[in-house]
Order: structure tokens, then C-alpha cells, then sequence
């Protein structure tokens, strides 16, 4: 799983980066924007199994609490998206935000499985 969630999430912060500089062409636009689709729909189940594999005993809250996050994540994106084109940075400003999001999300995923790798070694 934890190739899964690094390739889709990796994925998804280049294609949505790609978009922002394709969108403007139909030809690159909608290859890229079903790209996007297909890596943004890879996050979820492999988020989820991964949350089912480290939650051990609380398997239903972590559930819960990762349907909690995924609304919270989709609230900051519509956010930081109006926030980028209330900046003055054109419409396809959101989709390079969305490619910066994704990378945090990296950052996060690699800090989660480097402190799971630590706690998981003998001393």
C-alpha cells in the first residue's frame, strides 16, 4: 500500500501540475483531466487500507476519521482554489495550488511511514 498511495499521490501532484500548463489546449486538456481523475480516485482506497493496516484495534475510528479528513481536505481545496483566482492568478491557478496540496501530502505520507519504520525497528 505504501507504493500505492506514493504513486498516486506523486501522480496526482504532476498531472494536476501538468494541467495548469495544458489546460488551455483541449487536445493536452482532457487526457490530462482524466489523468487526474484516475489518480485523485487511486488515493482514496489505498489512504483507506493503509488507515485499516496501522489503526489495529480502532479500524472504525480510523475510518471515521479519514471520511472526516477527506471532507476537510475537499473544503481547503475549494478554499485555497478561490483563493488563488481571487489573487489575480487566472483559472488555472487551482490546479497548480491543487499540485502544491498533493506534494504537502507526500511530505506528510513520507513523515508517517519514516515515523512508523522507527517505532517498528528493535532498539
Amino acid at each position: 500500500m505504501i507504493r500505492a498511495l506514493y504513486l498516486s499521490l506523486g501522480s496526482l501532484a504532476v498531472l494536476l501540475a501538468a494541467f495548469s500548463l495544458g489546460s488551455h489546449n483541449p487536445w493536452t486538456a482532457l487526457p490530462l483531466l482524466f489523468g487526474v481523475g484516475m489518480a485523485g480516485s487511486a488515493v482514496g482506497p489505498a489512504l483507506q487500507t493503509r488507515l485499516m493496516d496501522v489503526a489495529h484495534d480502532a479500524q472504525t475510528l480510523a475510518a471515521a476519521l479519514n471520511h472526516s479528513a477527506l471532507n476537510i481536505g475537499n473544503a481547503t481545496g475549494a478554499w485555497v482554489g478561490g483563493l488563488v483566482i481571487a489573487a489575480g492568478l487566472g483559472y488555472t491557478a487551482p490546479a497548480a495550488a491543487g499540485a502544491l496540496l498533493a506534494v504537502g501530502g507526500l511530505l506528510v505520507f513520507t513523515v508517517s511511514v519514516a515515523l512508523q519504520r522507527r517505532s517498528s525497528t528493535p532498539r
